[in-house]
């Protein structure tokens, strides 16, 4: 029989049978692609070579292990077949075999290591916007595509244009359309090298077209992709609120629809223990729900803890809008936060919402007297 694991082995075990990067992982990626930029500086390597080895021995190692285990974890789960054919899968195998298989056909040491660069890409999965990124390119794939093909229109009918305004006055650089295409992809990207230059004045006249196209191609794609942002940005902050919202007991009551509407209108405030959130005399502009957590309010003679599902701050919003006391949270909380506009709107459209909120104002002024 096997002996069985320790707890801390046990547990680094799990966690690095998951899909998601370790502390350990960073590591060596971190220590693994730092080892190999020194491949390349020979003063330094020739100092600390045998260092540097040994460094990037430990790091394959590592990565040949995570390998393993995640082989072993998928195969017990009946999924090995998905695993290696995935992204993640194909990353592992990658950056465990790439460096020794290029050992064991000959490449020389130096250069085979070169390949341990690769150990990046087990990153890319954990980079939260990435799968944001994928979303919009998904969503506005139609759009992209078209400036793309405009883009590439510009490119072919510069350089034809080119071709035929300068080939005989140039015949080394615009000798025919491909040699051109060089001088159009760079002049429509802006990069604007200097080795090719027309010299025609119905040349320079293309050239100068050109150069605004891809201001205006680059300025869509921008806008497109800004655009598709924003809107997923704004999506995941609607579903956040939304759950976050739906929680708490003085919004339980309403129905879908009228959630969506609060949801639009409140934004979330994550605070930690111990932090002032309204000063006794400033100027109100908002009110708080508190989603979780709990927050103390300072009255004359006499502190009041509110916790999950209360509101505070409607006070200076009703009538006058100094604050009338300090607020401050007694543990980490999370608050929705509703501004002055946004509340009386909402107000306007949740009468039961506005007596209820109303109530309880009455009730608090009557007991702070």
């Amino acid at each position: 029989m096997s002996k069985p694991l320790t707890p801390a082995l046990a547990k680094f075990v799990a966690a690095t049978a998951g899909r998601n990067m370790t502390t350990a992982a960073y590591v060596a990626v971190t220590v693994g692609v730092v080892t190999t930029m020194l491949l390349t500086v020979d003063p330094a390597y020739e100092a600390a070579h045998h260092w540097a080895n040994a460094l990037l021995w430990a790091c394959l190692a590592y990565f040949v292990f995570e390998w393993l285990v995640r082989l072993r974890h998928m195969a017990r789960q009946q999924r090995l077949g998905v695993y290696l054919l995935s992204s993640s899968g194909l990353v592992d195998a990658i950056g465990a075999l790439a460096v020794p298989v290029a050992l064991v056909l000959g490449v020389e040491p130096k250069t085979a290591w070169l390949l341990s660069v690769l150990w990046v890409l087990k990153v890319v999965p954990g980079i939260p916007g990435l799968r944001q990124l994928r979303r919009v390119l998904v969503l506005e794939s139609g759009p992209l595509l078209s400036v793309l093909v405009i883009f590439l229109m510009v490119v072919f009918l510069a350089s034809v244009a080119e071709y035929f305004l300068e080939r005989d006055v140039q015949p080394q650089t615009f000798g025919s359309v491909p040699s051109a295409l060089w001088w159009a992809v760079v002049t429509l990207t802006t990069t604007g090298y200097g080795d090719v230059v027309p010299v025609t004045p119905l040349g320079r006249m293309v050239a100068a077209l050109v150069m605004i196209s891809g201001l205006g191609v680059f300025g869509l794609w921008t806008g497109i992709l800004a655009t598709g942002f924003a809107a997923e940005t704004r999506r995941d902050n609607f579903l956040k609120t939304w759950e976050t919202v739906s929680k708490v007991p003085f919004f339980a009551a309403l129905g879908p629809s009228a959630i969506a509407d609060v949801t639009h209108m409140l934004r979330t405030m994550d605070l930690p223990a111990r932090t002032m959130i309204i000063r006794k005399g400033a100027q109100g502009d908002c009110m708080y729900f508190i989603a979780s957590g709990e927050v103390e309010v300072d009255l004359p003679g006499k502190k009041v803890a509110l916790g999950e599902g209360a509101f505070f701050g409607e006070m200076a919003l009703l009538g006058n809008n100094v604050r009338g006391a300090n607020v401050t949270t007694v543990t980490v909380s999370r608050l929705l936060v509703l501004d002055l506009v946004d509340f009386r709107v909402l107000m306007a459209r949740h009468p039961d919402l506005a007596e209820t909120i109303d109530a309880e104002a009455k009730r608090r002024a009557l007991e702070n007297k």
